[in-house]
């Protein structure tokens, strides 16, 4: 590994922003229980236009401030994901390479809510760094880092559509993959990852089914009916929300609607981007109190092979 940084006296204060991306796992099957204490899954996973927002900066001390709608739900001590990732990173290059720093979080997705949140946080804090301390460290590092830190770290490094396996460390990213109009509903209920996997009835379920060969909107809605989100069922026993939330989708003609990771938040399938936003609008008005976002996935990287 080598690393570098600015000479202190020649850095300056030019400001990292980045978004944190909303993770929305399209389907997610748990396939066995590992020695290591880490479930088996396979999930297929995209991410959105919509997520929290970060900014880094060289600064005299270290700072670290949050902001947006839900700040107030979030620790700002070191449990924070976010801090985490600094401390992780900065005992990984050295704290010479790593100077102190202000970090700033616009917290806009709901906590503890299935949609990764705080690892995509995590993950965009560990690419902000490493940027603002201008270091020469590759994806497998910045990856072992992440891992390190949480299952979800790997995925929410890559940010793009892609198939996860074992604990979700191995990544295949999927080509040619479109951007999908979505809409996004919490109605208001945190549930914990921990407690929904201690819940689960069955840890052994079949693997994914193969892709499309031709992914668009009508053949991934034939595929996605064709799989399952493992954790829901035990989430939903948990936060019965959870299913007025997926009714409200529904009666905004969704074309296809589930949970997303460990829940609470749900998605719904829409076939535009316009048509996402008018079912949003439809929903806030009938739950003003939830969570509700129309957004875009993003599509695959042009210069991404396509998985196979």
């Amino acid at each position: 590994m080598s690393t570098s940084a600015l000479d202190p006296a020649s850095a300056d204060n030019t400001v990292d922003a980045r978004l944190a991306p909303a993770k929305i796992n399209l389907a997610l099957h748990v396939t066995g229980r590992r020695a290591d204490g880490f479930h088996s899954i396979e999930s297929l996973a995209v991410f959105t236009r919509f997520g929290d927002r970060m900014e880094t900066h060289r600064a005299d001390e270290d700072r670290f401030s949050i902001s947006g709608r839900f700040a107030g739900l979030v620790p700002t001590d070191e449990t924070n994901m976010v801090l985490k990732a600094r401390d992780a990173l900065r005992h990984h290059v050295g704290a010479e390479n790593a100077p102190t720093v202000a970090i700033s979080l616009e917290k806009n997705l709901p906590v503890a809510s299935g949609i990764g949140g705080g690892s995509s946080d995590a993950a965009a804090a560990l690419r902000a760094l490493a940027s603002t301390w201008k270091l020469d460290i590759d994806e497998a590092q910045l990856t072992r880092i992440g891992f390190s830190l949480g299952a979800d770290l790997p995925m929410c490094l890559k940010a793009q559509p892609l198939l996860a396996r074992g604990a979700g460390e191995t990544i295949s990213t999927v080509a040619e993959f479109p951007a999908l109009g979505l809409v996004l509903v919490n109605p208001g209920v945190a549930v914990t990852t921990a407690d929904v996997f201690r819940s689960l009835a069955n840890r052994d379920n079949e693997a994914l089914p193969p892709l499309p060969k031709t992914i668009d909107f009508h053949s991934l809605r034939g595929w996605l009916e064709a799989t399952r989100n493992d954790l829901e069922t035990a989430a939903e026993t948990i936060a019965p929300l959870i299913g007025k939330a997926k009714a409200s989708l529904l009666q905004a003609d969704a074309a296809f609607v589930r949970m997303s990771g460990s829940g609470a938040t749900c998605f719904g399938l829409f076939e535009t981007g316009n048509v996402a936003k008018r079912a949003a609008a439809s929903i806030r008005s009938r739950h003003p109190d939830w969570f509700v976002a129309a957004t875009r996935s993003m599509p695959s990287e042009a210069s991404e092979d396509r998985y196979v």
